[in-house]
């Protein structure tokens, strides 16, 4: 079944529940929408909203926008008008797959300890460049497997580690853990990561944030200076997203990275509120391959 036909199915048993009222909402008066959002108190939350089209979403559910809670309804007409602004973080999957499925799709599209297919599907999206227009915008994208490059927590947090393992491979995806938040915040680089002290020219770079049901992607806006080659720095894009470190006095090695904050300079948005230096609880480099 689809989801738009579960919303009728509900709808008309609210109205079975209600019978004074009509079927067209434009007629009912503000205490008949609260009678008939009493009715479907429980129901409402177990709907996939968000995984209806555009004219869905138009013609059979704003209509009823009495019936929603205001911050909900401004994230479903916020996902329908600008997709990049609503996470799929905690949106309910499409009804036909099972949480034992979702399992098996995570395992084998990225060995993560940090994201699962809800926030790789958001990654791939735009490493396509789709957009909202797209047939299959809303379903879930999955066209590529995340070969793990370095998880901090396994292999270290020193840029040494980090060029090693990850150096001269092209198109990979990087996942920061920001310690005491919910944040994870990250960049994509098509071309490879090197240690050369120049920058990285591309047009196709971009970083991103989620935090909670938001996800801010930012495309780079000034391309000489996409990604930050040097030494002492792990996957910085740009002055946007900087992770560096000092180098320790004794030894004359770089330290685990202790430079971390995100700015607005070279990317067309700020992917976080503050540009305070943050910890790194845990981060993951991934290859991109398409299956």
């Amino acid at each position: 079944m689809k989801e738009i036909e579960v919303w009728e199915y509900v709808l008309k048993w609210g109205l079975a529940k209600n019978p004074i009222l009509i079927l067209d909402p434009e007629t009912w008066s503000d205490d008949d929408f609260k009678t008939m959002k009493n009715t479907l108190g429980r129901c409402l939350p177990s709907i996939r909203f968000f995984s209806l089209s555009s004219r869905e979403f138009s013609q059979k559910v704003r209509p009823y926008q009495k019936l929603f809670d205001q911050q909900l309804y401004e994230e479903l007409l916020n996902s329908y008008l600008d997709p990049g602004s609503v996470s799929n973080d905690n949106i309910l999957r499409p009804r036909n797959i099972k949480i034992n499925e979702i399992k098996i799709i995570n395992s084998q599209i990225i060995d993560s300890k940090i994201v699962d297919s809800n926030i790789i599907s958001t990654v791939s999206k735009r490493i396509d460049k789709m957009t909202n227009n797209d047939e299959n915008y809303k379903k879930s994208y999955l066209p590529y497997k995340f070969e793990l490059l370095l998880r901090g927590s396994r292999d270290g947090f020193t840029p040494k580690k980090f060029h090693e393992l990850c150096d001269g491979k092209p198109k990979t995806v990087t996942f920061i853990k920001v310690k005491g938040t919910e944040e994870i915040i990250g960049g994509y680089n098509p071309l490879i990561w090197e240690t050369s002290h120049i920058w990285g020219v591309t047009k196709n770079s971009f970083i991103f944030s989620f935090k909670n049901r938001y996800v801010v992607i930012s495309k780079v806006k000034n391309s000489n200076y996409a990604l930050d080659y040097s030494t002492k720095c792990g996957p910085q894009f740009g002055s946007d997203l900087i992770i560096n470190s000092y180098k320790d006095s004794n030894s004359n090695e770089y330290t685990n990275f202790n430079v971390s904050c995100c700015k607005k300079r070279h990317y067309e948005k700020r992917i976080r509120d503050t540009e305070n230096n943050f910890s790194i609880e845990d981060y993951e480099v991934f290859q991109i391959i398409r299956k």
